[in-house]
Formats: C-alpha cells, sequence, structure tokens
C-alpha cells in the first residue's frame, strides 16, 4: 500500500473554477486564443505548463496558485466558517422592494405598449380608409 500523495488535477481544478465563473469553454477559449477543444483536451489533463496556466488563470480573473491550490474542501470550509446562524451575524434576506410596486410598474408598462399598439392599428386603418376612398 502506498502513501504517496497524488498530485492535484490542474485540468479538473480549472473545469471547477470556470464553472464557479459561470463560463463556458468556449468563452475560456476565446479569452487565451484557443480553440473550445483545446480547453477539453486542458481540463482533462493532469498538469498544465505554467505558461499556459498563467494565460486561465489571468482569463479566469485568478491567481495561478488559487488553481494549483485549488480544494473543494476548502471552498466549503470558508463557506462553513463564514456563516454562522446566530443572532449577531444573521443577514436580512427579505426583500428590497414591494413586490406589489414591481407588479403595478409592469401592468403600466403593459399599458403603454397596448396603448402604442392600439394606436399603430388605428393609423393603419386610417391609412387603408383613405386609399379605399381614392379608388
Amino acid at each position: 500500500m502506498s502513501t504517496e500523495i497524488k498530485p492535484r488535477h490542474i485540468g479538473r481544478n480549472i473545469s471547477r473554477i470556470r464553472e464557479l465563473r459561470d463560463m463556458k469553454q468556449e468563452a475560456l477559449a476565446q479569452a487565451i486564443g484557443t480553440t473550445q477543444q483545446s480547453i477539453s483536451i486542458i481540463e482533462g489533463s493532469e498538469s498544465v505548463d505554467d505558461e499556459k496556466l498563467k494565460a486561465i488563470a489571468d482569463a479566469l480573473g485568478v491567481p495561478a496558485e488559487v488553481i494549483r491550490n485549488f480544494s473543494e474542501e476548502a471552498v466549503f470550509n470558508i463557506i462553513g466558517n463564514t456563516y454562522h446562524n446566530d443572532s449577531a451575524s444573521i443577514k436580512n434576506n427579505n426583500c428590497t422592494f414591494n413586490p406589489l410596486d414591481k407588479l403595478l410598474e409592469s401592468i403600466e408598462q403593459n399599458t403603454k405598449l397596448y396603448e402604442r399598439l392600439l394606436q399603430s392599428e388605428k393609423d393603419k386603418s386610417a391609412l387603408l380608409e383613405k386609399l379605399l376612398d381614392k379608388k
């Protein structure tokens, strides 16, 4: 049985950080001037050369060291250690707007749109009547 520590899978780390950044492979490829297929290959690789890693890190907006040392467990630890469910740290997650105001605003916008469409139809009718009167 070996106690050898496995090296981190850099490609998998790139993939997870890209996903956390809500970025598609195509967008990352475009940002570093390569193809989506190349990104797919990189994300399947255990190691990535330093120059390419630096370019990818810049495109993802993180230091290369973050990619090298990325760990999902660390992310969950950070989240777990920064949110405490006690009265001193409970945040107000209530709406910052009145939903009824938003509904009324939407109705007003729809009413204005309906009035413009109605006026457009009236203008069309008037034009058609003019054309028929000329005949």
